[in-house]
C-alpha cells in the first residue's frame, strides 16, 4: 500500500513557529504526521504553511501546490492573520475558505480545520483594543465551524479550554504555542482522527522533548525577532485598530456596544448566506 499523504496549509501556527528543532521549526502538524500511519515510512508529510499567510495566500499560492500532491489528509488552519490586517473582510475570508475546502473535498481528501483563540486576549491587550480583535476572530471561527460542518471536516475546537491559560503551553511571544502547546494540538487532532478510524499510528506524546526556554532566552527573542514581528503588525494594523478602539469606547460610553456585536453577526450571516446562494445556483 502507498503511504498516507498528509499536506499542511496555513500560517505560522502550522509552519511550527514556537517549536524550534535544529535550525528550523517543527510544529503540531509534523508531530501529528508521525501518528497517521503505523510507521514513519507509511506517511508522506509536506508542510506548505508560511508564516504571515492570510486566507488569500492559502487560496492563491498554497492550494495549487497542495492539490498537485493529491493528499489523503490536508489541514487548513488559517485566519488569525486576516484579523490582524486593516483589509479584514469576513465575506472574502468565507469565500476563500469555502473554495479551499471544496477543492480538496472534490479530490477525496479528509480536511482538518480548527477554530482558534483571539490574538488580543493571548497578547493581553487592553479591553478597547482586544474586543475588536476578539469580535473578528469569533466571526472567522463561526465561518470555519459552519464550513467544516458543510464539508464534513475533522474540526478541532481549539479556541476554548484550560490549556489556553497555561503559560507553559505558549512561546515567548504569547501568540504562538511552545513545544508543549504544539504537542497538545497534535494530540487532540490525533484523537479525533483515531476516533474516525483515520489515524492508525501511536498518538504523539504530550510531554515536551526539550526544556522550556529560559526567561533570558524569551527576553532575547522578544528583543530581536519579536520586535520585528510587532513592528510589521503595528505598521499595518495599528492605525485601524486605534480607530476601532475609539469606536468601541464611544459605544460603551453610550451603552450601545451590542450594536457592534450585532453588526459583526449580521456580516457573518450574510457571508454564509451568500455562499449558500452560490451553491444553490
Amino acid at each position: 500500500m502507498r503511504p498516507v499523504r498528509f499536506v499542511a496549509l496555513g500560517d505560522s501556527l502550522t509552519e511550527g513557529v514556537g517549536d524550534p528543532v535544529g535550525e528550523g521549526w517543527r510544529g503540531w502538524a509534523a508531530l501529528l504526521a508521525g501518528g497517521l500511519g503505523e510507521s514513519v515510512e507509511s506517511v508522506e508529510f509536506t508542510n506548505l504553511a508560511v508564516s504571515g499567510s492570510q486566507t488569500r495566500d492559502v487560496l492563491e499560492r498554497q492550494l495549487p501546490a497542495g492539490l498537485a500532491l493529491r493528499p489523503d489528509v490536508v489541514s487548513v488552519v488559517v485566519g488569525v492573520n486576516d484579523t490582524l490586517r486593516c483589509t479584514f473582510d469576513i465575506h472574502a475570508v468565507a469565500s476563500r475558505l469555502d473554495a479551499v475546502y471544496a477543492a480538496f473535498v472534490a479530490q477525496g481528501a479528509v480536511v482538518l480545520t480548527a477554530c482558534l483563540p483571539d490574538p488580543g486576549a493571548m497578547l493581553g491587550l487592553p479591553g478597547a483594543l482586544a474586543r475588536p480583535l476578539a469580535r473578528r476572530q469569533r466571526a472567522v471561527n463561526t465561518v470555519v465551524h459552519a464550513l467544516s460542518e458543510r464539508y464534513g471536516a475533522v474540526h478541532l475546537h481549539a479556541a476554548e479550554g484550560a490549556w489556553l491559560m497555561d503559560r507553559a503551553m505558549w512561546s515567548a511571544d504569547r501568540l504562538h504555542p511552545g513545544e508543549r502547546g504544539h504537542r497538545q494540538l497534535a494530540v487532540r487532532f490525533h484523537a479525533l482522527l483515531a476516533e474516525a478510524g483515520l489515524a492508525t499510528g501511536a498518538a504523539p506524546s504530550p510531554e515536551p522533548e526539550f526544556p522550556l526556554p529560559t526567561k533570558s532566552a524569551s527576553l532575547w527573542w522578544l528583543a530581536t525577532a519579536g520586535t520585528g514581528w510587532v513592528a510589521r503588525r503595528c505598521t499595518d494594523l495599528l492605525p485601524q485598530l486605534l480607530r476601532l478602539a475609539v469606536d468601541e469606547v464611544g459605544h460603551r460610553a453610550r451603552g450601545t456596544s451590542a450594536r457592534l456585536d450585532f453588526r459583526a453577526s449580521a456580516a457573518v450571516s450574510a457571508a454564509l448566506s451568500a455562499l449558500s446562494a452560490q451553491e444553490a445556483a
